[in-house]
């Protein structure tokens, strides 16, 4: 190991760790119930200066010996991400030290760092490790079918990945998907949209995905929901729900979209929730 140093928490006999992937951009016209002007607003009040960029995390996990990764970063898709490997690389973890590797969902910042640009697997050891019906939707030609013009290359780069780990890919319905680590479903921003829950001892910490794109927009304002989002009353619902439980409970959460730091807890104050960063 080098003494290249990441965020990272310990839950127990498991120590997780986010590493960056870089940032994507997007516009604030993609954001639903909420006015431009009032999200650049937020993202001012907390300190944010690139309102639009989002950050790109995973995580890995270290557990008996075992070394998982939670999704794989954008590598580089429309110029999205694509330090995973390298980050990685500085920690002193080769891709091929990753043995298993956990799905969130298949968007392309993502799934996108799974193949390398000569289409090879970049974990040649790795199994691959996603929600049955996230698998479903993005081999189902009808979708792709369906889907504007603009997705297709969504569909093209799930399905790469699929079949570059075609032989170690393992899907799921839920429960405990590797020893101290059980699915949680978490709804509305793709089909099997999914969390990780890790616990072990007396602690818990919970990996959610894409539950916020723009946190500091999104945790004070659940109902703000995003273009990414295939059913956006529901994933704001989830939104909501979850806000409630890991409020209620002060649970540990990592998030895709969480910024650098990677870990936060959730506050309830009054009516509305806020973030909290966790060093």
């Amino acid at each position: 190991m080098s003494s290249f140093a990441l965020p990272s928490q310990q839950i127990g006999d498991l120590t997780i760790t986010a590493v960056s992937d870089g940032y994507l951009h997007t516009s604030f016209d993609c954001l639903a119930n909420i006015d431009p002007a009032d999200a650049a607003r937020m993202q001012e009040n907390a300190g944010i200066t690139d309102h639009t960029s989002i950050h790109i995390n995973c995580y890995l996990v270290g557990s008996g010996g075992r070394t998982i990764l939670i999704d794989a970063g954008a590598g580089g898709f429309k110029q999205w991400g694509g330090r995973l490997k390298a980050n990685l690389l500085h920690a002193g973890i080769q891709p091929s030290e990753i043995d298993a590797i956990l799905l969130t969902h298949a968007h392309p910042d993502h799934v996108g760092g799974l193949m390398d640009a000569s289409s090879e697997a970049v974990f040649p050891n790795a199994e691959l490790v996603a929600h049955h019906l996230e698998v479903a939707f993005w081999q189902d030609d009808g979708n792709l079918s369906r889907a504007p013009e603009r997705a297709h290359g969504n569909f093209l780069v799930a399905r790469q990945a699929f079949d570059g780990y075609r032989d170690r890919l393992r899907t799921f319905e839920g429960g405990e998907v590797l020893p101290g680590i059980t699915a949680m479903p978490l709804p509305g921003h793709t089909a099997g949209h999914t969390g990780y829950r890790l616990d072990s001892g007396e602690k818990s910490l919970l990996v959610w995905g894409d539950i916020v794109h723009f946190p500091q927009i999104q945790v004070p304002r659940p109902e703000v929901s995003i273009a990414f989002d295939q059913d956006a009353l529901l994933a704001a619902e989830t939104r909501s729900t979850l806000l409630d439980c890991v409020a209620a409970e002060q649970l540990l959460i990592a998030g895709m979209h969480l910024g650098e730091r990677g870990f936060a807890r959730i506050k309830r104050t009054g009516g509305s929730y806020d973030i909290a960063h966790v060093e």
